[in-house]
């Protein structure tokens, strides 16, 4: 997504500044007016530059995971709900953390709020570690008086948003493996096994079969252009990194990553229902919808899933109900759009949101325990597939030759 450049003022009435990622400037102004800034000029910008760090500092620097922000939650609502005041709470969980990096930056976000920032505005500085949905959520408990009860609220978020991550690589890891494993073989035979034939055929001088010749000329390939072929494969491999590091390329994986069969199902009901977690939060949380869907957006992990999500804040905009909005999004079932329309005329969508999110994780977990009885038909006609061609072509000249020894005597 572009990049905008953003001049507002916050809730003291100070300047600031700063760039944020969002589909158009109108997403741009509802994150900063959901962190309590009020944008006055918002700008298309190039992504922002930072001084990285040297290298021997990199070298020390551990990666952030969410794991670490989930515990810093829990911590932060335990020492609160205690009594502890903010900044002796930072200064205990910044000694007592292992992670170097992440000590630092709690450090940064204590220095941060000694100089009169809010704890919001003082997060908000380190966009890699809290995303905006985070920094939102702890603004509002700025705002209503609860922050302890927002931290315990983020932690149960991030622990659901942490295990539907791990089932969606659950639902891609086995596949990968077993696709992984056949190209292997593939190589193997046809580097080490299809050679060794082939030397045994050329003494007998005889006429081979059709798939047997296009099976030895395909190993002679290998053989002779590995060097090629690899550095073709490493290539294919940074290119697609790089393609799906760019804007059009993330939206057109995360995309086909839905199309996958079997897997792609899993993935899009993983996806769903951390929206409908999310979404059900930060309205429970006093958000208000527009502002909720913009949040979600930018903390849902698809790219094309978030499109749609935008869609919906743009529809609610415009004065439609959540239940048009995501009925027009078409990736809800009828039964979710059902619950949807019950929680809008009750009021409770919160709950009917939670709840949608609970069936959505209950069939996640459903597929994944049938992923392999589903893939195994699909597996064993490949494998059988690749087994009959290399079978028909390895014995095939041995079956010939032995006919036509036997016709000779």
């Amino acid at each position: 997504m572009p990049f905008f450049a953003y001049k507002g003022r916050d809730g003291r009435g100070q300047l600031v500044q700063g760039v944020l990622e969002g589909a158009d400037s109108g997403t741009v102004a509802g994150q900063l007016f959901s962190i309590g800034v009020t944008p006055l000029d918002i700008s298309p910008s190039a992504a922002p530059q930072q001084a990285g760090p040297g290298l021997l500092e990199r070298l020390r620097q551990h990666k952030i995971t969410d794991t670490e922000v989930m515990l810093f939650s829990r911590q932060m609502n335990t020492l609160l709900k205690a009594g502890v005041p903010i900044m002796g709470a930072l200064k205990g969980l910044e000694a007592s953390t292992a992670n170097t990096s992440f000590a630092r930056v709690i450090r940064e976000i204590r220095e941060s709020l000694d100089s009169g920032r809010e704890l919001s505005a003082s997060i908000a500085r380190h966009p890699g570690v809290f995303n905006l949905f985070y920094i939102s959520m702890v603004r509002v408990g700025e705002l209503t008086g609860k922050l302890e009860e927002v931290f315990l609220r983020l932690f149960n978020h991030i622990d659901f948003e942490k295990f539907m991550r791990d089932q969606v690589r659950a639902a891609t890891r086995y596949p990968t493996f077993v696709v992984t494993a056949m190209a292997i073989a593939l190589i193997i035979i046809n580097i080490f096994v299809i050679p060794a034939f082939a030397k045994v055929y050329a003494g007998f001088k005889a006429e081979l079969p059709t798939i047997t010749k296009a099976l030895i000329a395909f190993s002679n390939f290998m053989v002779s252009y590995w060097p090629a072929l690899l550095a073709m494969v490493v290539v294919a491999v940074l290119g697609f990194r790089y393609y799906v590091n760019t804007a059009a390329g993330r939206l057109a994986w995360d995309e086909f990553r839905l199309r996958i069969p079997i897997a792609g199902g899993i993935i899009l009901k993983a996806t769903l229902a951390r929206f409908a977690r999310s979404f059900a939060l930060a309205i429970r949380s006093g958000i208000p919808a527009v502002q909720a869907l913009t949040m979600v957006a930018q903390s849902v992990d698809n790219e094309h899933v978030a499109r749609k999500i935008e869609t919906m804040r743009e529809n609610v905009e415009r004065g439609e109900s959540v239940l048009r909005a995501a009925a027009a999004t078409s990736v809800f079932t009828p039964l979710v759009l059902q619950m949807v329309a019950v929680g809008e005329e009750t009021g409770a969508l919160d709950d009917l949101m939670s709840e949608i999110a609970d069936m959505y994780q209950r069939e996640v977990e459903y597929d994944l325990k049938n992923l392999a009885a589903q893939i195994e038909p699909i597996l064993v006609i490949a494998l059988g597939g690749m087994v009959l061609v290399l079978a028909l072509g390895v014995f095939l000249p041995i079956w010939d030759l032995g006919q036509a020894a036997l016709s000779r005597k």
